[in-house]
């Protein structure tokens, strides 16, 4: 956007006037022009690789925000918002409601809405929560570790009460919510999108009754299909039993015809025996392989976002990263794993969970965490780390166990993702 075009975005115009009082105001214009451009976020004249540079979340609520416009849709690679501006997701995962406890933890030692402020000011425009269908469908009447001293206004709720007032609370401040299909039931992470008592319909009506609930809530951004399909799932087999990508094209189209503004993201798989693949072994949810040959067909264009998920060793040691050209090797992995999906704009890419307890430059896990922190930021991808809470047992979090302070080394290896953070300590 050019100096001129940005003056007249913020609604400036230009009287009839003298000559000297003419020369007076296009002087104060100048000042004021410079300014505004050293006080706006974002520009969007500076990328060299994109005629729209992605802009994060304006810090401000979002009935007065300037810069982001919900709905959200995509255009090639690019996340855009109803003005055609290019965005980047830049978000955290903030975990409980899929949990036994029906809520999102830290909120026994927390505010919720001091948590949603502290999220913003690290400079995080949206959270990913998670939930599970038994919460959604069970009819959930009891949550727990919710200390209502300091949550008063949660007191007596029901569980998706409280999922109201986070996500209500979000809007007011500015975040965007990405709700996740995470678990069938309150306990296990299932490996298809039915079973542990729940049927693939069961699944799909949890969807459509949250895109219902949320329809007019412009904040909530897209749904999450389903965390991490595994085991047997496939992707373009034509099995409806084990076919990932055709589930995932009944639900999306089923969320879409309740809630046509959402995005629909889709997670790979896990392995699934595809025709030509090329590597080995994937995380679960991380395979994105087959996205060329058997792409997901949604009815509605520009809804579409794949997704995957990234570790390191210290969740489990892959036989990648005791390879000898590592951490280079680590690039062609992900060039053929999902870049491909981004550099030949078919979709935009999320990594909707990456984490590790080390931020280090030495050990393992810590040099593959900062390689792919560098990788998404140079390669402009959509991420979401894993997590904000501290009780996640193989990552930890970006807070500490007190759930106030932070992990220092994760939020500064973070900051380059971030350039919109406020608080840095």
């Amino acid at each position: 956007m050019s100096r001129s075009s940005r003056l007249r975005y913020f609604g400036m115009r230009q009287p009839q006037i003298t000559l000297l009082s003419s020369l007076l105001f296009v002087l104060a214009g100048f000042v004021m022009t410079v300014v505004l451009w050293s006080l706006t976020p974002i520009s969007l004249a500076q990328s060299p690789q994109l005629s729209h540079r992605p802009a994060l979340w304006a810090q401000q609520p979002m009935e007065s925000q300037n810069w982001v416009q919900p709905p959200l849709a995509t255009r090639g690679a690019d996340i855009v918002d109803s003005t055609g501006r290019s965005l980047l997701l830049r978000g955290v995962n903030w975990f409980g409601f899929e949990t036994e406890d029906h809520v999102a933890h830290g909120l026994w030692k927390r505010n919720y809405k001091e948590l949603i402020t502290q999220v913003k000011d690290l400079g995080y425009n949206f959270i990913r929560l998670p939930y599970s269908v038994q919460l959604v469908l069970g009819n959930e009447t009891r949550v727990k570790g919710i200390d209502v001293n300091l949550n008063p206004d949660l007191n007596g709720k029901r569980p998706l009460d409280v999922m109201d007032a986070i996500i209500q609370e979000a809007g007011r401040q500015g975040i965007m919510i990405l709700l996740d299909s995470h678990r069938l039931n309150n306990k296990t992470i299932p490996t298809l999108w039915y079973g542990d008592g729940f049927t693939e319909q069961d699944w799909i009506t949890a969807w459509t009754n949250l895109a219902t609930r949320y329809k007019n809530q412009r904040n909530v951004i897209g749904a999450d299909l389903k965390n991490e399909p595994h085991g047997i799932a496939t992707w373009g087999t034509g099995d409806r039993k084990t076919d990932w990508r055709l589930a995932a094209e009944r639900a999306g189209n089923a969320i879409l015809a309740v809630n046509p503004n959402w995005l629909i993201v889709v997670e790979g798989i896990e392995n699934g025996m595809l025709p030509k693949q090329v590597l080995k072994r994937h995380w679960m949810g991380g395979n994105l392989e087959n996205v060329k040959r058997a792409p997901v067909r949604l009815e509605r264009s520009g809804r579409l976002v794949y997704s995957l998920h990234e570790y390191g060793p210290g969740v489990f040691d892959q036989p990648w990263f005791s390879e000898p050209s590592f951490p280079n090797n680590l690039l062609d992995r992900w060039e053929k794993g999902f870049y491909f999906i981004a550099r030949t704009r078919i979709a935009p890419v999320l990594i909707g969970e990456f984490g590790g307890r080390k931020t280090d430059e030495t050990s393992k896990e810590g040099i593959w965490q900062n390689t792919l922190v560098r990788y998404i930021n140079d390669r402009r991808l959509h991420s979401a780390y894993w997590s904000l809470n501290p009780n996640s047992q193989d990552t930890g979090g970006i807070l500490n166990d007190d759930w106030t302070s932070l992990d220092a080394g994760k939020q500064k290896m973070l900051e380059v993702l971030l350039p919109g953070a406020r608080m840095r300590n």
